[in-house]
């Protein structure tokens, strides 16, 4: 599992900005929503290349031998 990391960078006139790594898809979202009403309203969002990555998830089967 990939390591997700929260970044804030609080500025000298009071505005927050948060940078979401180690999530792919709409996730992040999901994730700070209830952070972001806390802080008050968002002004803007600029999504990352991981937020254009599916969230398709992939299974691979691997036969296994019993002895």
């Amino acid at each position: 599992m990939p390591q997700r990391t929260l970044r804030f960078k609080i500025r000298q006139d009071g505005r927050v900005e948060e940078t979401v790594e180690g999530m792919v898809g709409q996730s992040c979202l999901q994730l700070t929503e209830k952070l972001e009403s806390a802080l008050g309203s968002v002004e803007t969002r600029k999504p990352t290349s991981d937020a254009f990555i599916r969230e398709d998830l992939q299974s691979q089967s691997i036969p296994l031998e019993i002895h």
